[in-house]
């Protein structure tokens, strides 16, 4: 538990001490958001306010991380250097992606090809070392079968098989979260409580590992270092808290894409190695309706040249409905701490029902 809480509160702290130190740099070097024309009526008084906050999120989150490590004397794991690391390599895709932006003066960077190409290598590499390193009891980070609450037996992907799935979730999840971050604070705020949902599913596991030295108990988990994924979520989670400090409407400074990638990265690592992909969909619930929104908004167009929303991303739509830009993100909000209670409930009650049918 002690790590958990020294990787949170250090999270925490240096990410709202370290952003305002980026607002001023970010500020002094030009580094100001383009917006999208569609909405340049309802968000003009933003062009140019800094961006590439994301930094400040992967820098608090590494901090916290490490100094719960070496202040506590637990080693590093596996599994979580491989979620940072995960999430570091998606950071600096979009890093490049919001740097291409701001030297262009424009609100488009990578083109679609480089940006996939980048996730790409990122979510092939962390695959295929995902299935590598084994603990003494032959448990490696992430598993080549599809998990829902763990590990489903049945279906096994294979080493070929779990590289494409871990390309698809992983490239799907950073893109979700790219859609949703479009108003102040919506995506951190979001992430924040899919994150501290991760802290309690993970700290949970922890509490009921198989291989604990008290023996396997009913409804137990195998997942590899469910302790070490607690700290990486408790300090992505604090991260993304202290960023929003600064982020919170009215903004001053911006994730870009250098957080929104990241953290979507984040978000599928810790469901691969908490054996929790398809309860990530809806823990994530937001993040998935605003993918879906972009998917079946070019998909309506294209078929019947009309729009099904005013705008997608989704909410986009209900901002140009005439809801106040803060009205809309607190009702998001609203909306993800439902997702994540309705996870944490299903989680729970399938522990609960393996332990009474087991005992």
């Amino acid at each position: 538990m002690k790590p958990i809480l020294v990787a949170a509160a250090v999270a925490l702290v240096v990410s709202i001490l370290f952003t305002p130190y980026l607002i001023r740099v970010f500020s002094r070097q030009g580094f100001g958001q383009e917006i999208r024309e569609e909405v340049q009526s309802q968000h003009a008084a933003k062009r140019g306010t800094p961006t590439m906050g994301g930094v400040a999120i992967l820098v608090a989150m590494w901090v916290g991380y490490l100094v719960a490590h070496f202040t506590v004397g637990d080693q590093m794991t596996a599994s979580g250097l491989l979620v940072l690391g995960l999430t570091t390599a998606l950071g600096i895709v979009g890093f490049l992606d919001d740097f291409i932006k701001i030297r262009k003066q424009r609100n488009l960077g990578l083109n679609k090809t480089a940006k996939l190409v980048g996730q790409l290598v990122a979510s092939v590499l962390f695959a295929i070392l995902a299935i590598q390193f084994p603990n003494a009891n032959n448990v490696t980070p992430a598993s080549v079968e599809l998990s829902f609450l763990r590990d489903i037996a049945v279906i096994s992907f294979g080493t070929i098989g779990f590289v494409i799935f871990a390309y698809v979730a992983i490239s799907g999840w950073s893109n979700a979260v790219n859609f949703t971050d479009g108003m102040d604070g919506l995506a951190g705020g979001t992430a924040a409580m899919v994150l501290a949902t991760y802290v309690l599913i993970s700290f949970w596991q922890l509490r009921n590992d198989c291989f604990a030295s008290s023996g396997p108990t009913a409804g137990c988990y195998t997942v590899r270092d469910p302790l070490d994924i607690a700290v990486v979520a408790a300090a992505a989670m604090a991260a993304c808290v202290g960023f929003l400090w600064w982020n919170a409407a009215p903004a001053k400074i911006f994730m870009g894409d250098t957080g929104s990638l990241a953290l979507g990265g984040l978000l599928a690592g810790l469901s691969m190695v908490t054996r929790t992909e398809l309860l990530m969909i809806i823990i994530g619930g937001v993040f998935v309706v605003e993918a879906l929104s972009v998917v079946l908004q070019i998909a309506v167009f294209r078929t019947t040249r009309r729009r099904l929303f005013r705008m997608a991303p989704f909410h986009h739509h209900f901002e140009l409905a005439g809801w106040a830009e803060t009205t809309v993100i607190i009702r998001f909000w609203v909306l993800a701490g439902i997702s994540c209670m309705f996870g944490v409930g299903l989680f729970y009650a399938d522990w609960l029902n393996l332990a009474v049918i087991l005992d």
